[in-house]
């Protein structure tokens, strides 16, 4: 009996000693919780690095440089030496206080930025120091770097994600501290360039050594750097324009024709944009801002204007459209509110109209395109005229945002009936002598740079474009968003357009032109224009196409407070035209000339507005007193 219960003893502890070594096999070796237990899992953000950006010759615009953002968690950290500690990352008493108060709002317990942007020569002075103070990590990111200090507008910059954008997001992504796309392409395009972060899980004693991967790194996923970025953009033509607009505010604006694709887009005065993409950006940004010059503006899509006499183009093709006049149809300069200028002082065709910009004829067409249905009633007929008018003029891309693919595009003012019922207090109370300033560009209505060089994009295809576009392709060139493949159609007969090129050619031969902007060579076809500014100089204008069959640059250029777009945005538009057919230039003359030229006025203020007049470029930029 006593034996039996003797081996009921041995028995039993044989089978606990099973029991527990079995558990523990499958602690240690079959399930990985008991490392959870005595180690923390710590996760380990990797940013992916921001999507590069090119030109349309392969040409590197915007890449990353590799550096180091320095982060806090501020129930963790410990600070012996706190002056030893300032001295060290080179900040101030207050700078440190600030900062940790900052984090501390944001999460006590969770990681968040501190300083931003060290590069690997300071990482490599304090990260042994640094291990005195417990709470601090550097994490491993890159910054916006540029080849050229151009195409700041275009291309944009990133900067921290706002507190309201960190609150507001639909699908979480980003974290406190996280670099977004703040403007132009970078943001237009955030999504893409920003990619795709990775999530590493590692594990920690109590010290916060590390000790390995969390199961073998299996959660883990791994980075997955932006997509890149070819563009249209030749960014040789586009530095030659920066050095043509310096000391000048405006805008030039190129286009491919044949497909939309931007060649250039140059706002002045422009920035580096390496100035956003330092440790000092907030002291950057706030100079940028201060500027009378307003170089953050990017007048080529937000700045308005007046089109002036370049509008003429559109109402001569309309009229020929509606057959309210003919190649042969001649107007007296009497009888309008407009007085000729030599040499149109007798009756002339609307070849010469366009050849030498005559307001009176471009009067008596717009007029025409306004009473073809001869309805009697003055009030009802500028009505119905206008309505009509507006439609057609709209397919032309004005009053409307084109879309292409920058964020901020103004769509200007086409006006309708709708604008004057509510400037004159309701219907039938205006009428044809209210409107006809319409007929050479001038009164209510507005256009960006880059809706001009839409206009003389569509003119030089005779009748129809794509939608402008920056990016050419994403990961691969030359294949746009479908977006940018649609062909808009104007609505006007080809054979039109040919009787107002043939114009816009003498414009520049024997016309408005400056003779200096004639290129050796290159049937160029232009228009100039002057637009009405209240306070100041009037701005210079100039559209333009090259060469006249087969054409492979569209133009705009905008300068504000030149006056006359013959002797001002002309010039400037040949030589671009030279520079981009040519690859060089041979008017040097001319050239060093327009790049000394200041049209920059030298006392500022803001131009005031008054009510029921719509907003030009005068109200945001600054004009000479």
């Amino acid at each position: 009996m006593l034996e039996n219960r003797k081996y009921f003893i041995y028995g039993f502890f044989v089978l606990v000693g099973v029991v527990y070594v079995m558990r523990l096999f499958v602690l240690q070796v079959l399930d990985s919780t008991y490392e959870t237990a005595s180690n923390s899992i710590k996760t380990i953000i990797d940013i992916p690095v921001r999507g590069q950006v090119y030109d349309r010759n392969d040409k590197l615009i915007v890449y990353n440089t590799i550096v180091y953002d320095l982060y806090v968690t501020p129930k963790k950290v410990k600070i012996p030496d706190t002056l030893a500690f300032c001295s060290l990352l080179q900040i101030g008493r207050r700078d440190l206080d600030s900062l940790l108060k900052v984090a501390r709002n944001y999460s006590p317990v969770k990681p968040s930025l501190f300083l931003r942007r060290l590069s690997k020569e300071d990482l490599a002075k304090i990260q042994d120091a640094m291990v005195e103070y417990s709470g601090f990590e550097f994490v491993r990111n890159s910054v916006r770097s540029y080849e050229t200090p151009t195409l700041a507008n275009t291309l944009g910059y990133v900067s921290e994600i706002s507190k309201k954008r960190l609150e507001s997001q639909e699908t979480p992504y980003y974290r406190q501290g996280d670099l977004i796309g703040q403007s132009g392409l970078e943001k237009f395009y955030e999504e893409q360039l920003r990619g795709r972060r990775g999530v590493r899980y590692v594990m920690q004693d109590v010290n916060g050594i590390m000790k390995g991967a969390w199961k073998n790194g299996e959660m883990d996923t791994t980075a997955l750097a932006g997509q890149t970025l070819y563009t249209g953009i030749d960014i040789e033509l586009q530095q030659y324009g920066d050095s043509l607009m310096q000391h000048k505010v405006g805008s030039i604006v190129a286009i491919e024709p044949s497909t939309g694709q931007i060649l250039a887009m140059v706002s002045a005065p422009t920035y580096d944009p390496a100035l956003l993409a330092t440790r000092d950006y907030s002291k950057n940004y706030a100079k940028l801002v201060k500027d009378p010059y307003k170089p953050l503006l990017n007048r080529s899509i937000q700045a308005q204007y007046r089109p002036g006499s370049t509008f003429k183009l559109v109402q001569a093709l309309i009229g020929l459209q509606n057959q309210v006049i003919y190649p042969n149809s001649v107007f007296a300069a009497h009888g309008t509110p407009f007085k000729a200028h030599s040499p149109l002082f007798g009756p002339h065709s609307l070849h010469a109209a366009i050849q030498y910009s005559s307001n009176p004829y471009f009067y008596n067409v717009f007029r025409r395109i306004v009473y073809a249905n001869n309805e009697r009633n003055t009030f009802k007929a500028s009505a119905m005229g206008l309505t009509q008018w507006h439609e057609e003029v709209t397919k032309f891309g004005f009053g409307q945002k084109l879309g292409i693919d920058l964020p901020n595009e103004t769509a200007g003012l086409l006006p309708s009936v709708k604008t004057y019922n509510k400037m004159y207090g309701g219907e039938l109370r205006w009428k044809f002598s209210n409107i006809f300033s319409l007929s050479i560009g001038e009164g209510e209505l507005l256009i960006n740079p880059l809706k001009m060089a839409n206009l003389a994009a569509i003119i030089a295809n005779r009748g129809w474009y794509y939608t402008p576009h920056v990016v050419s392709g994403i990961n691969k060139k030359d294949s746009p968003h479908a977006d940018y493949k649609v062909r808009h159609e104007t609505g006007v007969s080809n054979k039109y357009y040919e009787m107002v090129i043939d114009g816009m050619e003498d414009v520049v031969t024997r016309g408005t032109v400056s003779r200096a902007a004639i290129i050796p060579g290159i049937a160029m076809c232009g228009k100039t224009g002057t637009s009405q500014n209240r306070v100041g100089k009037d701005h210079s204008i100039f559209l333009a196409f090259a060469p006249k069959y087969k054409p492979q640059i569209a133009i705009a250029v905008f300068v504000e407070n030149a006056n006359f777009g013959g002797f001002a945005a002309a010039p400037v538009a040949s030589l671009m035209i030279e520079k981009y057919l040519n690859r060089k230039v041979l008017r040097k003359g001319l050239e060093t000339e327009f790049k000394n030229r200041n049209y920059l006025p030298a006392i500022y203020r803001t131009a005031p507005v008054k009510k029921g007049i719509p907003k030009d470029s005068t109200r945001n930029l600054i004009v000479k007193k």
